[in-house]
């Protein structure tokens, strides 16, 4: 199974001021594409030639993990944001947050202070854990929360490629911004 990057959901600009098109360019146009490419490489005449990412991601290890990870945590990143989305989730998922959290502002909270909070490059995550409970997880580089048996509904990218062409070393300006371009519809479909 070959690999491909896929397409965005919106254009390069679509994000602005949130997040740049020059940014995109780079983040999307250059670390996802190099992912894709060095993925497609590596399963190459391998037992992962035909098998899906979520596969391997839950069973390699090392640079095969990583880059499989890394395409998957990317196109899932991506795909959840939008300019002028809804202000806050809605329905059943805003009731299972209030559940798990106290309340939006209680979530948006925590989940800020994790993505704050996380040494080095990584990913923050919503997940479903098996019984149903909503918790927020850090992940380190690649990490994944599939290997963890979660459902992961929503991610927050604190790689510095994310956001330093627009934030430099204001990650917490970043993950400000980051709740305005959130499409909640996205995350309501996961959950």
């Amino acid at each position: 199974m070959k690999f491909e990057l896929p397409k965005l959901p919106y254009e390069l600009d679509a994000l602005e001021p949130m997040i740049s098109k020059r940014t995109l360019e780079f983040h999307y146009g250059k670390h996802h594409q190099t992912y894709v490419t060095n993925l497609n490489n590596l399963i190459a005449e391998t037992r992962y030639e035909n098998s899906d990412i979520e596969t391997i991601i839950k069973d390699a290890d090392g640079p095969l993990f990583n880059n499989a990870a890394q395409v998957w945590n990317h196109t899932f990143y991506f795909e959840e944001l939008i300019k002028n989305g809804k202000p806050a989730p809605q329905g059943v998922f805003a009731e299972a947050l209030e559940k798990s959290f106290g309340n939006y502002a209680g979530f948006k909270d925590t989940f800020a202070k994790a993505a704050i909070g996380l040494f080095g490059s990584g990913w923050v995550w919503l997940v479903k854990n098996q019984s149903g409970t909503l918790e927020i997880i850090n992940e380190s580089n690649a990490g994944n929360p599939l290997r963890r048996g979660l459902k992961p509904l929503l991610t927050c990218d604190v790689w510095e490629h994310a956001y330093y062409l627009d934030y430099q070393n204001r990650r917490a300006d970043y993950i400000n911004a980051f709740w305005s371009i959130i499409n909640w519809d996205v995350i309501e479909k996961r959950f």
